[in-house]
């Protein structure tokens, strides 16, 4: 289900970053329309007609997916493999695959009906009397559809960057996230025939140097799978027969080498008493309703027991999961599978070695396989953080495929405004009174943009933010930010091209006049 919402996501992505590139095709296109009129006309004089005309512009557009095709499958190739890194993924590309070429064709139609239609349709359409004198009615001088295209992409940049940021966050806030037990610098592995001494080899290990702590439970206490309903106690409602804790068997001084906290009782004693004793975590001490927890009798597997410690809370399972009740007991006959090593970090390799010493003495038949939980605290979300390397390239590419966009945009209208701005630098225009002049149209639609993005952004993150019941907060400062990059992108863009603009030579531009 986490797989298939991932791909729904990138395939959502592709499409915006597909949907910005035939944008800037409309607008370019439509945009330089002043500068095909005259063809137009004339192809039109001739005997050419709409149709005639339509398939010709058409093609054109063919010609250039067709191109564009090309290009992109030298890049996939060239890209593949740090693909597959980056997403951990094995992915071959043959063009021998004929969904490959289905999918081409697929693509093809898409952008011709997104990007090609349009542009033929208008640049057919032109009124030869009045092209041939410079009159072009319609998108030729009203760029109000230009300008929405423009308030579109920078959108969809500007939604991408705030997800970039978002996710980034969310990562962040997992890993530095108080689990409610140490997994730094603790390593762990099956314990095989370690359970069978396993006493011994902890009180041998306990005094080698880089070893703070051994310990042992039946699971691992990062995806505890074991729960049961055979929990009682004195004053038990009776609808809560469904009452469900999950349970982990433990050696005495698990909570102690785990660092986890007690916020009421005093926890294992070390002696034989242990064995009726039981632990449980702040979760289940409050869907119990127990009050005054510490000496209360319980019945736990049909066993009569005491509760002899309340710990906080901790995460026994990923972030995608509410904290259940819990319960920690002691008795080796469940099976002591996971050996946990708290090492001083320093020297955790030399107590690598120690154990692995001991491991060659007591399980020589099997591979000694040992795991950091830093490690496989990474792995639990490797999939969320591939998913964050992806997105920073994806907004990389379409912020700036929006900033492409803009500056053969604002270079059609330096070119098309260049007696102007002579004539104007010829009666005292200064430099910044030139670039205001061209910029500020686009500046603005990057402003307008804004108003579009952030509710959208914030609509679509906070949908992300649900899978996670432990999450971070979506601040203002996430929007300002994402909206300052962009806004800074689109300004250098634009006001780069605009000040070349403003820096020409008048006379070169009046020279024909």
């Amino acid at each position: 289900e986490q797989g298939m919402r991932q791909v729904k996501i990138f395939l959502l992505v592709a499409f915006v970053i597909l949907l910005i590139a035939c944008i800037n095709y409309v607008n370019l296109v439509t945009a330089r329309s002043t500068r095909r009129s005259k063809e137009v006309s004339v192809r039109k004089v001739v005997g050419a007609n709409k149709g005639h005309l339509f398939y010709q512009f058409l093609t054109e557009s063919s010609v250039v997916f067709l191109i564009s095709m090309i290009i992109s499958i030298a890049l996939i190739f060239t890209f593949m493999p740090l693909y597959n890194d980056l997403s951990g993924k094995q992915m071959v590309f043959s063009l021998f695959d004929a969904k490959i070429w289905f999918l081409f064709g697929c693509t093809m139609i898409v952008i011709l009906g997104a990007a090609g239609i349009y542009p033929a349709l208008m640049l057919s359409k032109f009124n030869p009397a009045l092209a041939l004198k410079g009159i072009l009615p319609g998108l030729g001088q009203n760029n109000g559809f230009r300008r929405l295209l423009v308030v579109l992409q920078f959108s969809c940049s500007i939604v991408l960057i705030i997800s970039t940021l978002i996710i980034g966050k969310q990562l962040t806030y997992i890993r530095n996230a108080d689990l409610g037990f140490a997994k730094e610098s603790v390593f762990t592995f099956s314990a095989f025939n370690f359970s069978k001494n396993y006493e011994a080899i902890r009180d041998e290990l306990q005094r080698q140097p880089g070893v703070l702590g051994v310990t042992t439970a039946s699971q691992s206490v990062m995806n505890l799978m074991s729960s049961t309903g055979d929990f009682n106690w004195d004053g038990k409602p009776a609808n809560m027969n469904n009452f469900i804790i999950n349970q982990l068997s433990v050696d005495r001084n698990f909570p102690e080498v785990m660092d986890m906290k007690l916020v009421d009782g005093k926890g294992f004693t070390g002696t034989a008493a242990d064995s009726a004793h039981f632990i449980i975590n702040e979760t289940a001490l409050k869907q119990t309703g127990l009050q005054n927890p510490i000496g209360k009798s319980v019945i736990f597997h049909d066993q009569p027991g005491t509760i002899v410690g309340v710990v906080k809370d901790f995460h026994f399972k990923d972030m995608k999961t509410k904290i259940e009740p819990c319960i920690l007991f002691i008795n080796p006959h469940w099976g002591w599978n996971t050996i946990y090593i708290k090492t001083t970090g320093k020297e955790a390799k030399a107590a690598v070695n120690t154990v692995e010493k001991l491991w060659k003495r007591y399980n020589a038949d099997y591979e000694f396989n040992y795991k950091f939980m830093d490690d496989t605290f990474d792995e639990m979300y490797r999939t969320d953080i591939r998913s964050g390397k992806l997105f920073n390239i994806f907004a990389s590419i379409a912020i700036l495929l929006s900033c492409l966009g803009l500056f053969g945009l604002v270079t059609f209208t330096a070119e098309t405004k260049v007696k102007e701005i002579g004539i104007r630098k010829t009666l005292g225009a200064s430099v910044n009174h030139i670039i205001l002049l061209i910029s500020k149209d686009f500046l603005r639609l990057v402003g307008i943009s804004f108003l579009v993005a952030f509710p959208l952004a914030w609509w679509m993150m906070g949908k992300w933010l649900e899978n996670y019941v432990y999450r971070t907060e979506m601040q203002v400062w996430v929007f300002m930010v994402a909206g300052l990059t962009a806004f800074l992108i689109a300004a250098l863009t634009v006001c780069g091209k605009a000040l070349k603009a403003a820096q020409s030579n008048p006379v070169k531009s009046l020279r024909s006049e």
